[in-house]
């Protein structure tokens, strides 16, 4: 069975960066479905942290039938991720409520009808294609397990908000992260975050705190992505706001080290005060292969999106994308515009969008670059390029 995998959707990104709203955009991925048996759809498929429900439904919703018309009665998976976990949450609580529910697998094969109404709507647009709800993850193959990768974040040293926040339940509860001994230790520190975010979004549009979008611009400044030193040409600001800035900024560098520092003393560590594009790409990989070593993947290749960085490519460390435990990591990418990870590059930069993972009979997974053959101005939002 031919099986294409593609991650990180965002369907009703209030930036409209979730590029597969865009009908010329899609068509990319629908050509591709020609020759498939099956679509996975591995997590963060809508965007639920931008607002209610709803308006993210109403977004994707053109998605999904054109892509039920695509499939034409062949299979589609959808799982949930963190920024969608609100979908699956329905049926981790009813599974909750069971005398004796047994320990959460790593693949739970579901009817749309058994998991939320929000499902039962999107099969319902995506007919006549089958709809299946897999969770936390699929076994493509016995070889090939897929998972959407935001487990990862009980592992990550990079001080992210989602990192901080699940490492804050972690310490509370008193178990570590490298203490889980399965799929319900992730969700126990996970779900409690994810809820209530999705509760806010439900009845309000959150501010960039809570929407993602304040890590981007933390880690902008912090790496000195948006600030430039005193008398850079090009500067359209005045001399003395733009020195106001730097030294703003600057003084937020210099304290970072040290707000890591009592973090880890605090508990909610290990962190790093490194955010580098290297340190991100490292510290993603190094999370995952932990998380494929709880879940005793073993030498699965490991399919996962989250960090939106695809890989690995022929330039890649080869031993960067191998678990402690054998595990051989691809990740799938994104299918969102996110400016600030894109460069001179241009398609072979591993953030650029549109990139997808086909796994086959046999052999090991392959990455295609759907977008490939698109500019950056092209993939732009509108008023953004």
């Amino acid at each position: 069975m031919r099986t294409l995998i593609v991650s990180d959707l965002h369907l009703g990104s209030i930036s409209e960066s979730d590029l597969l709203r865009r009908p010329e955009l899609r068509a990319h991925l629908l050509a591709a479905l020609e020759d498939v048996d099956r679509l996975v759809l591995l997590g963060d498929v809508l965007e639920l942290r931008h607002g209610p429900l709803r308006e993210a439904m109403d977004a994707a919703r053109p998605f999904f039938e054109d892509l039920g018309r695509a499939l034409d009665g062949r299979e589609l998976v959808i799982t949930a991720g963190n920024h969608d976990h609100a979908l699956i949450e329905p049926w981790l609580a009813a599974r909750g409520a069971e005398a004796d529910p047994g320990p959460l697998q790593v693949e739970q094969l579901l009817d749309p009808a058994d998991v939320s109404p929000a499902l039962v709507r999107i099969a319902a647009w995506a007919a006549p294609a089958r709809t299946t709800v897999a969770y936390p993850g699929l076994w493509v193959r016995p070889d090939v397990y897929a998972t959407h990768g935001h487990y990862l974040d009980s592992h990550l040293t990079v001080p992210t908000l989602e990192r901080l926040s699940v490492g804050l339940m972690s310490r509370l509860l008193g178990k570590p992260a490298a203490q889980f001994t399965g799929a319900d230790d992730y969700e126990a520190m996970g779900a409690p975050v994810f809820a209530w975010r999705d509760v806010v979004a439900r009845h309000t549009h959150p501010g960039a705190a809570l929407n993602g979008m304040a890590t981007v611009s933390a880690w902008r400044a912090l790496g000195g992505g948006s600030e430039e030193p005193p008398g850079v040409s090009g500067s359209r600001q005045r001399p003395v706001k733009r020195l106001a800035r730097y030294v703003r900024g600057r003084a937020v560098v210099a304290a970072f080290p040290v707000a890591v520092a009592v973090l880890n003393r605090a508990g909610i560590g290990p962190l790093k005060a490194n955010i580098s594009g290297k340190e991100l790409r490292r510290a993603g990989l190094a999370a995952m292969g932990d998380v494929a070593e709880q879940l005793q993947l073993r030498d699965a290749y490991v399919v996962f999106g989250h960090t939106h960085r695809a890989g690995p490519f022929p330039r890649d460390h080869a031993e960067e994308w191998l678990g402690p435990g054998g595990a051989r990591l691809v990740n799938s990418g994104s299918w969102t515009y996110a400016a600030i990870f894109l460069d001179s590059a241009g398609p072979a930069n591993p953030y650029w969008p549109g990139t997808a993972v086909l796994v086959g009979d046999d052999g090991p997974p392959q990455l295609l670059r759907l977008l490939g053959d698109r500019t950056q101005a092209e993939l732009a939002p509108p008023g953004r390029a």
